[in-house]
């Protein structure tokens, strides 16, 4: 038996919760990212290392009719300095891309801007990119950490939101607060991008099983859809996104007043269908040294992500085609 289809004859739940932890490992991380055969994997779900890498991958999707938000990875840094270097790396994606006439859109992490060091240093650094957004006309989303930083994460968007209006958040569908949350973001006429969840949360703040998830995310998409402010609906998973199309056409929603989201690298088979349909699919597009968190909780959340990718590599390896 080869070790895809080990991998693939684990229960999902199983390697999920695996991944998950492993994607806290900062040795295993740093082993990572100095392995050849790692770079290749994450090749399909990572755009480049620097700047000057992402780029033309940005260039390319905005030519095939798909929309981009970027995000300079890392999250968790130890110092103030570091917070402060995540900081200017942003503002120079955001003169880049405007210099460019990109998609002048970019999302980033908290903890990346030293939300764990102090909520001061933090503060002015999202500070620091809302103004440059604002300068530059774009738009920029503050992506939701694990339960914990859930309430800082609103708490610091809502106080500093007057920067730069063309801002918003993310919500999660895993998280039993999450109805009560968007209740909230709709009065507050609040773009809100809505995702099951990629972080391992104990069941007395998250949904456990994967129906309750999918039961969570189609009511507070349909909530979305219908009073939201141009909610972005993250999600690979066909049945939700038959489910959105449906209501919207059923509701007269049209695609100028949401889009999907979809995460580089994967089911570009399904964004294509989309944007031949008519829909509006925005790619997240990650860039940077710091991937391995980003790379392990992608494969947790489609584990067969695992088997597919090392087949990939074997082929590669062999000098056969892809």
């Amino acid at each position: 038996m080869t070790i895809a289809a080990q991998i693939r004859g684990l229960p999902e739940r199983t390697m999920r919760s695996l991944l998950l932890s492993l994607s806290r490992r900062r040795s295993l991380g740093r082993l990572a990212t100095r392995t050849p055969v790692t770079r290749t994997m994450v090749r399909r779900f990572v755009s480049g290392e620097t700047l000057d890498e992402a780029l033309p991958a940005l260039e390319r999707i905005h030519v095939a009719g798909l929309r981009t938000t970027v995000d300079v990875l890392g999250e968790s840094v130890a110092s103030v300095e570091a917070a402060s270097a995540a900081a200017d790396r942003y503002l120079e994606l955001l003169d880049a891309i405007a210099d460019r006439g990109l998609d002048p859109n970019v999302s980033l992490k908290l903890t990346q801007m030293g939300l764990d060091i102090g909520i001061e240093t933090c503060r002015a650094n999202v500070q620091r990119v809302f103004r440059r957004a604002a300068e530059r006309g774009a738009f920029v989303r503050i992506d939701m950490e694990d339960h914990t930083k859930t309430d800082a994460t609103l708490g610091l968007w809502r106080e500093i939101r007057s920067l730069d209006p063309a801002s918003g958040v993310v919500i999660q569908a895993a998280l039993r607060r999450s109805a009560s949350d968007i209740e909230d973001l709709i009065a507050e006429r609040a773009r809100v991008r809505l995702c099951k969840g990629a972080y391992k949360e104990p069941a007395s703040v998250a949904f456990q099983e994967k129906a309750q998830v999918d039961r969570a995310y189609a009511a507070l998409m349909e909530r979305l859809l219908r009073h939201g402010e141009y909610p972005a609906l993250a999600t690979h998973d066909e049945r939700l996104i038959r489910r959105a199309t449906s209501f919207a056409q059923r509701e007269g929603i049209g695609p100028e007043r949401f889009e999907f989201q979809m995460l580089y690298g994967v089911r570009r088979d399904l964004q294509e269908r989309l944007v031949r349909d008519g829909w509006t699919v925005r790619l997240y597009v990650p860039f940077g040294r710091e991937w391995y968190p980003y790379f392990m909780r992608r494969l947790a959340e489609r584990p067969a992500n695992v088997a597919f990718i090392l087949r990939s590599v074997l082929r590669e390896g062999r000098g056969e085609s892809r």
